[in-house]
């Protein structure tokens, strides 16, 4: 199965070489399933000639904003357009997320309460799950026909499915404990208040649901749709 891997940002050069991009990081939380990857680095303004060059798609964070005013945002919202009305599966984190939400008529803001940033508990489908936090940027209203499944008092809209074939979180499980801790370094200084850095500290060696969302995302991916 060949996985599209829409890339809409880059990883921070020093944690790059440590880690790998964010294409990088997906394949390896996907690992295992017989997918090929292809990575189109959206945000160079590389596209697929359409939703059919691939069987699945997925769309990486990003420090951009949806609602940022650059030429490749709009390209991609057609695209999703696209990918949904072909009923090929796609998966969006964080920024794909919200760009996802966007593109079907919903609306993303800079949320006026601030950052969520490290290990971060959700209410999602009856069950709590920990996952790896890291934006500002919410989606603030989803769009009609979206169905809400994870939440928290700070992030209402944390888990969004649109029908059968789309699927999205506003956190990373592709982020480890290690690279937060590095985001932190790069982009948190100056940026992340320091009570919120000093407090995703005491969180880092506690336990994520990474890997169960990773297989999640995978059999979603593989499954069967008519």
């Amino acid at each position: 199965m060949k996985i599209g891997i829409l890339q809409t940002g880059h990883a921070p050069e020093p944690l790059e070489r440590s880690f790998g991009d964010y294409d990088l990081m997906f394949q390896q939380l996907l690992d295992g399933n017989d997918f090929e990857f292809v990575t189109y680095a959206v945000v160079d303004d590389v596209f697929p000639d359409s939703a059919s060059d691939c069987d699945g798609w997925v769309i990486t964070g990003s420090r951009h904003g949806a609602y940022e005013d650059h030429p490749w945002i709009p390209k991609l919202e057609h695209l999703i357009r696209e990918i949904q009305a072909a009923r090929k599966p796609l998966i969006g984190v964080c920024f794909g997320h919200q760009i996802i939400a966007q593109a079907l008529g919903g609306k993303v803001e800079k949320f006026d309460k601030g950052w969520a940033i490290g290990r971060t508990e959700y209410d999602y489908d009856g069950r709590k799950v920990s996952l790896n936090a890291w934006h500002q940027d919410q989606v603030t209203a989803l769009p009609n026909g979206a169905q809400l499944l994870g939440s928290n008092a700070f992030c209402k809209n944390a888990m969004v499915a649109y029908g059968d074939t789309i699927w999205t979180v506003q956190a990373h499980p592709e982020y480890s404990n290690d690279f937060i801790q590095g985001l932190m370094e790069t982009r948190g200084k100056g940026v992340v208040p320091d009570a919120l850095m000093d407090d995703a500290k005491t969180r880092w060696n506690a336990p994520d649901d990474n890997a169960n969302i990773g297989r999640f995302m995978a059999e979603f991916l593989k499954k069967e749709r008519a």
